[in-house]
């Protein structure tokens, strides 16, 4: 059944609601964006891939992948269901009925939408690269292909085309005293072009290590250290055994 797109969909809607989702398929209203590019969407806009809903909704990976990819025809209600509990949004939202008019009386009213404010836009995509690509940047970024990275993680941080992201790893950066820190699993923005100061997070790779590493960078007239956030790990004395790769200027966190 089709029902064209005008100022009472949401009336059309309201009417056929419970015939629609009896027989788990719902109406295509012109003009509307489709599920497919919806779901697309909500995935860009928190950084997602596949793998990322799917350990939050419960819907294998290879069903989302081929749903996007235009494999297969519209999941069944309860997937689509799952897939929108996983992106914390309504269904109804999902797909494209949720147009933000406050009622009261009615379901279609996105009860999230009351105390969230908008958030900052997208400037663009990072790779998200290893410890030790992060660690010799400086020398493989010319060559340094989109199939490379790990992934390509949507950022709302200012930052160069030479920026990258890395996944943080061990615990030697975790603040007992609060913010920042960086427990394992986070994802750290970093910029290869910033000069690092005094007290900035910086990733930095010691002359006898492949890898980089995260750490504080502390300045003392002439001395300089990497401190760990972590009071249980040492203070690394550097002088000239030390490249600086980049300057933290983000971290994102999934929940």
């Amino acid at each position: 059944m089709l029902i064209e797109h005008d100022n009472n969909s949401l009336a059309y809607y309201r009417q056929y609601t419970d015939v629609f989702a009896a027989n788990n398929t719902y109406p295509y209203i012109g003009g509307m964006a489709t599920l497919r590019e919806n779901l697309d969407n909500e995935m860009k806009i928190r950084g997602w891939n596949a793998y990322d809903l799917s350990e939050r909704s419960k819907v294998p990976q290879p069903t989302i992948q081929r749903f996007l990819k235009g494999g297969i025809g519209e999941p069944r209600g309860d997937t689509v269901r799952k897939l929108a509990q996983g992106l914390g949004i309504t269904e109804q939202k999902l797909r494209g009925f949720d147009n933000g008019i406050k009622d009261e009386g009615s379901q279609l009213y996105s009860l999230e939408l009351a105390n969230i404010e908008p958030g900052p836009d997208i400037t663009g995509r990072v790779p998200l690269i290893s410890w030790v690509q992060a660690g010799h940047w400086s020398e493989i970024i010319d060559n340094h292909h989109p199939g490379d990275a790990e992934e390509w993680r949507l950022t709302t941080a200012k930052v160069s085309k030479n920026a990258f992201a890395l996944r943080v790893v061990g615990d030697s950066m975790i603040n007992p005293n609060g913010y920042p820190s960086l427990p394992p699993g986070v994802i750290v923005i970093v910029e290869p072009n910033r000069s690092a100061k005094n007290g900035d997070i910086v990733v930095a790779r010691l002359e006898d290590s492949m890898e980089a590493t995260i750490k504080k960078l502390v300045i003392d007239g002439h001395q300089k250290f990497l401190k760990p956030l972590n009071p249980h790990y040492p203070v690394i004395p550097i002088n000239g055994n030390c490249t600086i790769c980049g300057v933290a200027v983000k971290v994102e966190m999934d929940l």
